[in-house]
């Protein structure tokens, strides 16, 4: 069969694993709860015989009413991943280019790929950050889309306000700059950007959240966009139609009706990230984590400390070569986690946090 090549030799998305008996799957930054109560009761009276509401109007007043957009600068997509493959497709095609921080989230470099375009993998700096100047000053006339991921997936670091105000003042208003916030509800830094702060101040700038991390809905696949309605319609003709499901829009209506218990559990997760964080700032050596999940950056040692965190029957994600991405979820993983970041420093070549381990 006649197939494009550059799609038949991208790399299939690799999904974190599954735990072994007894132990912990700390590989997907997934939210150690289920659903809320009022979630699983909603959708145990559904009716799931009809079509979902392709605009999702009911999800985006709500939406409206707590972020303070009007509803027209809301589009509802299939988590935001498939967001940022809309985005993408519609702004970027054959002969153009996206440029990303790398290593950052694993599905940029196919979404790129299935949409033509080309990507400009800017080297994030050696304390694993965004290097923000260098993503600016690889802009050409070609690039159409330019993505900040923060917290950054997988290193868990953050852009600043600053930061980024530097960055939207080098970037022309005619390329789209996507800013990915899939884990904002974790962030506690005062200095770290938010996008409520700009969207309404840059109009080439698109907000992406998702309801897959802190409301515990990975599986029912939502998530949101924020920008102007000029960007948005693009972007909504280059979804499929109906992709977000009813019982997924339900689920995230219920969730912001009960936002105050979401906010409850995701303050449990954070404390055990600010503990992660404490003792990492302690140890030295390793760069700090925001989001719901830390960095290790192992390098060539990565598959001996994979065997270490086996050891201790926790499944972490691991880029061979380069690191390894651990969730904080559950409690139990706290401990263990420490263990093997201690392990990390003492045992490995030393490093200092602005340098990876190896």
């Amino acid at each position: 069969m006649l197939f494009r090549p550059e799609i038949v030799s991208l790399p299939v998305y690799r999904q974190g694993r599954p735990p072994v008996p007894g132990g912990l799957k700390l590989s997907s930054n997934e939210l150690p709860f289920g659903p809320l109560p009022e979630v699983i009761d909603a959708l145990e009276k559904g009716a799931w015989n009809r079509y979902p509401d392709a605009t999702a109007a009911q999800l985006r007043e709500k939406l409206s009413a707590i972020l303070g957009v009007p509803s027209d600068w809301l589009l509802v997509g299939a988590g935001s991943v498939a967001l940022l493959q809309q985005f993408i497709s519609a702004a970027a095609g054959p002969g153009d280019e996206v440029i990303y921080p790398w290593r950052s989230f694993e599905a940029y470099p196919g979404l790129v790929t299935v949409s033509g375009a080309t990507s400009i993998k800017v080297p994030n700096r050696l304390d694993h950050g965004h290097d923000l100047e260098a993503m600016a000053a690889a802009v050409t006339d070609r690039t159409r889309v330019i993505i900040v991921c923060t917290p950054n997936n997988p290193t868990s670091t953050i852009v600043t306000t600053a930061e980024f105000e530097q960055l939207m003042a080098q970037i022309p208003s005619d390329r789209l700059v996507i800013l990915d916030e899939a884990y904002r509800e974790f962030v506690d830094n005062p200095d770290a950007v938010r996008g409520e702060e700009h969207w309404d101040k840059y109009p080439n700038l698109v907000v992406t959240r998702t309801f897959s991390k802190a409301y515990g809905l990975a599986g029912l696949r939502i998530g949101y966009a924020i920008a102007r309605p000029e960007l948005l319609a693009p972007a909504q003709g280059a979804g499929i139609p109906l992709a977000v499901s009813a019982p997924a829009q339900l689920a995230a209506e219920v969730s912001l009706d009960h936002v105050d218990q979401i906010e409850s559990r995701v303050g449990e997760v954070a404390h055990r990230i600010a503990q992660v964080r404490d003792a990492f700032a302690k140890l030295g050596g390793l760069p700090l984590p925001y989001g719901n999940f830390v960095w290790l950056p192992t390098g060539k040692h990565t598959d001996q400390v994979v065997t270490w965190l086996e050891d201790e029957k926790i499944v972490a994600r691991a880029f061979p070569g380069e690191g390894i991405r651990v969730s904080i979820a559950e409690a139990e993983g706290v401990d263990p986690l420490l263990r093997i970041a201690k392990r990390v420093v003492a045992d490995l070549p030393k490093s200092t946090q602005k340098a990876p381990l190896g």
